[in-house]
């Protein structure tokens, strides 16, 4: 059992959840956005190899499977906040991704207690949650008033965009999934 605690994609993982308040303090801090966006590039790359050496490795673990979700829900929560504040997104976007992950939070409780563990990540939740990590340190970035500042914004918004329409629609088919294993049967 201790083995499968301490494994190279677990500690990555952990890593990343460390990160969560040293991007919030370089944001809203000293507003050392370079160093924020660097913190944020290195959640996004142990987000991608958490899960590669996990499975290459043969090291997964129950932990990695919900410890891996759950800081991609902090991640994604702290940066929403953050460029709130730093007015960078508007509240609505805000309001939508919360609303989606807290609904499944609720449904997965009601899941845990009907006996049945937590969803499993498909591809295209994880696709959601990659171009929502790629979007968020191109916004902070798209603040800069350079060429740069202006090629992030544009490429930052698409990237948000898509993700946002694939975290509602991940977020619906979860929520079916989800829905059909509590709801009794009929």
């Amino acid at each position: 059992m201790a083995k499968k605690f301490w494994t190279v994609p677990n500690a990555l993982t952990l890593l990343r959840a460390l990160g969560v308040p040293l991007f919030a303090f370089l944001a809203l801090g000293p507003h050392a956005d370079v160093l924020a966006i660097i913190v944020l590039v290195v959640a996004g790359a142990t987000d991608y190899f958490d899960g590669k050496l996990a499975r290459a490795w043969n090291q997964e673990s129950r932990l990695g499977e919900l410890m891996d979700p759950a800081v991609d829900r902090i991640y994604i929560a702290t940066a929403l906040i953050v460029l709130y504040l730093r007015q960078v997104i508007p509240l609505w976007i805000i309001l939508v991704l919360l609303a989606r992950d807290l609904t499944l939070a609720l449904l997965t409780l009601m899941m845990r207690r009907a006996g049945h563990g937590p969803f499993t990540v498909t591809f295209l939740g994880k696709a959601a949650t990659f171009n929502l990590l790629y979007a968020f340190p191109l916004l902070l970035l798209a603040k800069s008033h350079s060429f740069w500042g202006s090629s992030a914004f544009a490429l930052g918004w698409s990237f948000a965009v898509w993700g946002i329409a694939l975290y509602v629609v991940t977020g619906i088919d979860y929520f079916r999934i989800g829905w059909h294993i509590v709801a009794p049967a009929k």
